[in-house]
């Protein structure tokens, strides 16, 4: 069986062979570089879903702001849908042999929805080398069912948990490696920053009724704690009134755990989109992105209790999304050089590890100016 990884690395190979006859051309000059200016038309940068898409002429800046939006609703095992009676009497707990824990997952997450506001800045210092920078700022919350005592389907209650503050922040440079009338080709490289915190509490609701404050799950953690490598290769071809283009993207932890005991699971995405530019000024896009993440390594031992979000086990997993867009260009007054852009995406495949919250609907909306 193919595993998954050799599937993305497959996808970047082909990416890149599609576009390996210019590669054995030299670098251009900057004379022959006609994509690095500033935006004249909305179709000159990717979807706003995708970051560190292009490069800038030297001298140029841009600032950004994103705002993402994603909600999740139900639970899945691999590609089965789980209903929350299903996981209160049949998922095994993992900490079940602890004094006080019942034998399956008491507690059950129904919904959850995560609002992050992304602040960004790029610089061009040479016409080959563009750095870059993102702050973000995350609002998390999930919602919860408690079911009574170590066994039944007998409801308790219901609870709401919530996770507010700065994430990682990320920098890096985008390296040029060919461009011509059609094709262009850069190298990402950066480093994500353990600025979020690992920590964080809230009150919930026990199978015995008690009320107490403990660490909150990884999923509702601000940050990986971690190092993290942000590797990738990005390509865009433009012909008329018609663009693609294809990315590789990876976030892997440079350090074997963090500071609570464990890291997050190296991620690896491919994305492919296409796009057509109705005028200068408006132009939309499809974009098809497939992503594949290990489950955590290590456990942090403050992390214990009878929901499936607290097992390190049930991350990462196996997803290709749908993405739809529109991007608008500012042609004139105030507006005028400023890009206003909008992506909604939405599941085609699930396949994840053990018990989880599925990703239903995610919309991401931004503005970039470049001056």
């Amino acid at each position: 069986m193919i595993s998954r990884h050799t599937l993305l690395y497959a996808g970047l190979i082909a990416c890149v062979t599609v576009t390996s006859p210019v590669l054995a051309c030299d670098i251009c000059s900057k004379d022959d570089a006609p994509h690095l200016h500033i935006s004249s038309r909305a179709d000159d940068h990717a979807p706003i879903g995708v970051m560190g898409d292009h490069m800038h002429k030297q001298g140029e800046w841009m600032l950004s702001y994103r705002f993402m939006h994603m909600d999740m609703d139900g639970n899945r095992n691999g590609t089965d849908n789980l209903t929350p009676a299903q996981i209160a009497t049949t998922i095994p707990n993992r900490f079940s042999a602890i004094a006080g824990q019942p034998p399956t997952l008491r507690v059950v997450p129904t919904e959850m929805s995560m609002q992050m506001h992304m602040f960004g800045a790029m610089y061009a210092p040479t016409d080959w080398l563009t750095l870059m920078g993102m702050a973000s700022y995350l609002d998390k919350e999930m919602d919860h069912i408690t079911y009574q005592g170590m066994a039944g389907t007998t409801e308790l209650g219901r609870f709401t948990t919530n996770s507010k503050g700065w994430g990682d922040t990320k920098v890096g440079g985008l390296f040029r490696l060919f461009e011509d009338d059609t094709h262009h080709l850069h190298f990402n490289a950066g480093i994500s920053l353990p600025t979020g915190s690992i920590d964080e509490t809230d009150r919930v609701l026990a199978p015995n009724g008690m009320t107490p404050t403990m660490r909150l799950p990884y999923g509702m953690q601000l940050g990986s704690g971690t190092f993290d490598a942000l590797p990738g290769i990005t390509y865009t071809g433009k012909q008329n009134n018609w663009t693609w283009g294809a990315q590789y993207s990876a976030q892997i932890p440079l350090e074997s755990e963090n500071d609570e005991g464990y890291r997050l699971g190296d991620k690896h995405s491919v994305s492919a989109w296409g796009g057509y530019g109705w005028a200068d000024w408006i132009s939309t896009s499809v974009r098809f992105t497939g992503t594949t993440q290990d489950s955590i390594h290590g456990i942090d031992p403050n992390i214990v209790a009878p929901v499936q979000t607290a097992n390190p086990d049930n991350y990462g997993g196996e997803t290709i999304d749908l993405g739809l867009g529109v991007n608008l260009l500012g042609t004139s007054g105030i507006i005028e050089g400023q890009r206003f852009a909008i992506e909604a995406s939405m599941p085609l495949y699930r396949n994840l590890n053990g018990p989880q919250m599925e990703k239903d609907f995610q919309i991401t909306a931004g503005w970039q100016y470049s001056f």
